[in-house]
């Protein structure tokens, strides 16, 4: 990538633009421009970096603060064996302060003798050996049926995942070559910057902190040592699983750096409205409609419950519009536990807008031979 160019270009977004903007533009490039669709592979690869950058926030952070030193690519080294520990890592150096220096060499494990202590966090000379990262966590939204929610399912879904470069298998540096020590820092990742009696290192603007440098650079990704592709996912989602509720698949995320383990990934359910049932945690709610003469006398009646059943509620008379019977066990699974939640039949008493002329008789008669009762149903109001 020529030093020119600017991440949030290749990609067309905003220099603000969020993490599913970002993922929005990449795929859309992606599709449009993937050698396998007819596009071009070097208008590819420039896609790949940008977002290879752009989606990781610590990336990203180190591009908006030090793209001068990135050459428009990713720092050589950096993404493949001997990746830095950050841009925020820094160091004091203690010069030749006689006993001053010993205190502060005693006190932060730096070398003694008559050359410079390394303060707190290793001195810029010490050489940095690649660490182990783990791998970036991902989440993803998934949208089941109620069913599926209720009895479990399995499904395979697309994710962007980061991998190994296939190319350079890893390193970043071409085929047949290998990273070199940094010639700025001498393999130590930090240059010194002196401030009087003080002097505090900063990253090397040569290795970006890596303390090694590609030469030549993998064709495929740029010296990242890593690509973007979509990646086949089969994801076993338990029986009981709640709307807006989060499963965690271990290993499932990000492959680690430098032999880290791999990121975890988060699915996020999303239950389909079914057309009589809601959930409500594990219990599963339904409303019944009954008329008043139901509501009045009592009844029993066959309703159906989660799963494909059938069951017998018995109404008891006299019972209330918005009173909730409760179907012991015949909710949902718990998702965690054992046992089901219960089936909540929420009653709606029907009053009917249209009577025959029997009917209305029927209920002037009733209204006279509860004028009594009914006269002290609203004494509390008057």
């Amino acid at each position: 990538m020529a030093p020119s160019t600017n991440y949030y270009d290749v990609l067309g977004v905003k220099k603000d633009a969020t993490v599913d903007e970002i993922k929005k533009a990449f795929r859309r490039l992606a599709r449009k421009h993937h050698p396998d669709a007819g596009g071009d592979e070097e208008r590819f690869k420039e896609i790949n970096e940008a977002y290879e950058v752009l989606s990781d926030a610590e990336k990203r952070t180190r591009y908006d603060q030090y793209g001068q030193y990135f050459g428009g690519q990713v720092p050589p080294g950096y993404g493949g064996a001997g990746a830095p520990g950050g841009f925020g890592y820094q160091s004091v150096q203690v010069g030749d302060l006689g006993d001053l220096g010993d205190i502060f060499g005693n006190l932060f494990g730096g070398a003694g003798g008559g050359g410079a202590t390394g303060v707190g966090f290793g001195g810029a000379g010490q050489a940095q050996r690649a660490r182990p990262h783990r791998g970036r966590d991902l989440q993803i939204d998934l949208t089941v049926t109620f069913d599926q929610a209720l009895e479990g399912t399995s499904t395979k879904v697309e994710i962007d995942r980061e991998e190994a470069c296939p190319t350079c298998g890893g390193s970043g540096a071409k085929p047949g070559t290998s990273p070199v020590t940094c010639p700025t820092c001498q393999g130590s990742g930090q240059v010194a910057d002196s401030q009087g009696l003080f002097g505090f290192s900063r990253p090397c603007p040569r290795c970006g902190g890596s303390g090694r440098i590609i030469e030549e650079p993998c064709r495929t990704c740029r010296g990242a040592g890593k690509v973007v592709r979509p990646k086949p996912v089969t994801i076993n989602v338990p029986a009981g699983v709640t709307d807006g509720g989060k499963l965690r698949f271990k290993g499932k995320g990000e492959s680690g750096v430098d032999g880290g383990p791999p990121g975890d990934l988060y699915v996020v359910t999303h239950i389909s409205p079914h057309k009589v049932f809601r959930r409500d945690g594990a219990d599963v709610v339904m409303d019944l409609p009954i008329s008043i003469t139901e509501a009045a006398l009592g009844t029993q009646v066959t309703i159906p419950t989660p799963g494909g059943g059938k069951a017998k509620l018995k109404v008891p008379e006299g019972t209330q519009d918005g009173k909730v019977l409760r179907l012991k066990g015949k909710g949902a699974p718990r998702l965690k536990g054992t046992g089901h939640g219960d089936l909540k039949v929420r009653i709606v008493v029907d009053v009917p807008t249209h009577l025959t002329e029997r009917q209305a008789e029927l209920l002037r008669e009733f209204a006279e031979a509860r004028a009594e009762d009914d006269a002290g149903l609203r004494e509390h109001i008057a």
